[in-house]
């Protein structure tokens, strides 16, 4: 069922991020991005644009472990939603933080940013055109990435 109401569509993108990524459901996380740029540095990177260069960095730099999640939950919260029905785009800003716990990684939190992100509708259905993640707050990610982003900071 397609949802065409902008703050609905909106939601279940940004929210359908969050569950796909520590469902450990990389294609599908990656399908959100089919015509989407995805820049995971700020808004300087210049990204990378599709579902198979998400999908790739995904499975490059994000571990999974033997349930086949990265034993995160990524919290999204402090959504705000601008829609222009008429046009068909929208914008959208929110909060994360990211919780994991593994055997020998008591729960805690990991990171925390910020998520701006552009839509559109085509054909009746609202889709992502770009991420940008601002990450404020850098905690321990040694338990979740395979290298250090911020190794320069």
């Amino acid at each position: 069922m397609a949802v065409t109401d902008a703050r609905s569509a909106v939601e279940r993108i940004v929210y359908g991020y969050a569950e796909r990524v520590d469902a450990g459901d990389f294609a599908g996380l990656a399908d959100l991005f089919r015509h989407a740029t995805y820049k995971g540095g700020g808004p300087d990177d210049p990204g990378v644009v599709g579902a198979d260069a998400v999908l790739a960095i995904q499975e490059r730099m994000v571990r999974r472990y033997p349930d086949g999640t990265p034993r995160t939950k990524h919290v999204t919260t402090n959504l705000v939603v601008d829609a222009d029905e008429d046009a068909g785009t929208a914008t959208a800003r929110s909060y994360f933080t990211v919780l994991q716990q593994v055997e020998d990684f008591p729960l805690q939190a990991i990171i925390a940013g910020r998520y701006h992100d552009q839509f559109e509708r085509v054909a009746g259905e609202w889709r992502l055109t770009e991420r940008v993640i601002f990450c404020d707050l850098i905690g321990d990610l040694s338990h979740h990435l395979t290298i250090d982003p911020f190794g320069a900071r």
